[in-house]
């Protein structure tokens, strides 16, 4: 069914800003069945997709935001992604098997207020700014959709390949459920499982194509949800035709190599960045019990003993292999 939008809520100047089409331009869908669920076919400008995968791949991972590389790297060997991987990148061949590139290697990105994958926990000691264009982003989108005072908080971005799933599961660390959840796809496709209140409630399959939206709020906003399978641009090409770059900014020459770069990266993956607010009005986090402190401090310890550990093998293995 057609998902009513708010136009008036959202300028087209603003949409524009953000890299949107005008809200009255877009393709919105509800689910019978599914109340408070709400399905936008891409509705990006000629070329923005471009400058958010690029921000997804480019910016976002840089610290002091977290990556599940930390667990096993230093904070300096993952200061800069981009950086040390963008030369291997380039040289990739369609065809060859080489070693993975850091950036390949990226499973997940955490911003704003960092979800702790341990705890399943949000906490106020584990954040950092939330970027500025990515909340913009996500304020246009939920006033268009009837959603005023959204606050971009926290953001998990997901780096899929071909061989890459993600198991079913529910967002529910969030203090504010009345919030809806955002979902934005660059990339290659993906099928989602769309299921219920239940793990065993048989799920609704469809599929994610890039820059395609997803809002899950009311009775959504809990069900469980899967992405069993990133499958091959359905157009038959290496990317994506929406893909194809159309230059956002003035500086066209590097904007041209670093695109020349994300192109070879989603060749071959997907990424997906989903946006929630974490916290409701009057809403602060609650003080933790004495015992909690302590378990996040060992579980925090572990971290830093373990990526210690992990940099002074390198260390040593480094050593040996430059001895004579």
């Amino acid at each position: 069914m057609i998902a009513p939008l708010n136009s008036t809520s959202v300028s087209d100047r603003n949409a524009c800003k953000a890299g949107l089409q005008p809200v009255s331009k877009w393709k919105a869908y509800t689910l019978a069945g599914y109340p408070g669920f709400m399905f936008i076919l891409d509705p990006f400008l000629p070329g923005w997709q471009c400058y958010w995968a690029k921000q997804c791949l480019k910016t976002y991972p840089r610290k002091p935001n977290i990556c599940n590389l930390d667990l096993h790297m230093s904070p300096g060997e993952t200061k800069d992604l981009w950086e040390q991987s963008k030369e291997r990148l380039r040289r990739k061949g369609p065809h060859k098997r080489e070693a993975k590139s850091l950036l390949e290697k990226l499973r997940w990105v955490t911003l704003g207020y960092h979800y702790n994958w341990e705890t399943k926990k949000y906490s106020p000691d584990r954040f950092t700014a939330f970027p500025v264009d990515l909340a913009y982003l996500s304020e246009q989108v939920t006033a268009a959709c009837g959603f005023h005072q959204f606050k971009a908080e926290a953001g998990i971005l997901n780096y899929y390949h071909f061989d890459s799933s993600l198991g079913i599961h529910v967002d529910e660390s969030e203090m504010d459920y009345s919030k809806p959840l955002l979902s934005f796809s660059f990339g290659q496709s993906a099928v989602f499982l769309l299921g219920g209140q239940k793990k065993q409630d048989p799920p609704l399959p469809m599929f994610l194509h890039s820059g395609d939206i997803m809002i899950m709020s009311g009775s959504s906003r809990l069900l469980y949800h899967a992405v069993p399978r990133v499958i091959p641009n359905l157009e038959g090409g290496l990317l994506p035709s929406c893909l194809e770059h159309t230059s956002t900014s003035n500086n066209q020459h590097s904007e041209k190599d670093d695109w020349e770069i994300c192109a070879k990266y989603l060749e071959t993956s997907r990424v997906s960045v989903s946006v929630r607010q974490v916290l409701g009005v009057g809403q602060s986090f609650p003080v933790e019990s004495d015992y909690e402190k302590i378990e996040d401090f060992q579980l925090s310890s572990y971290h830093q003993d373990y990526c210690m550990e992990k940099s002074e093998q390198k260390s040593v293995m480094s050593n040996v292999a430059d001895s004579p």
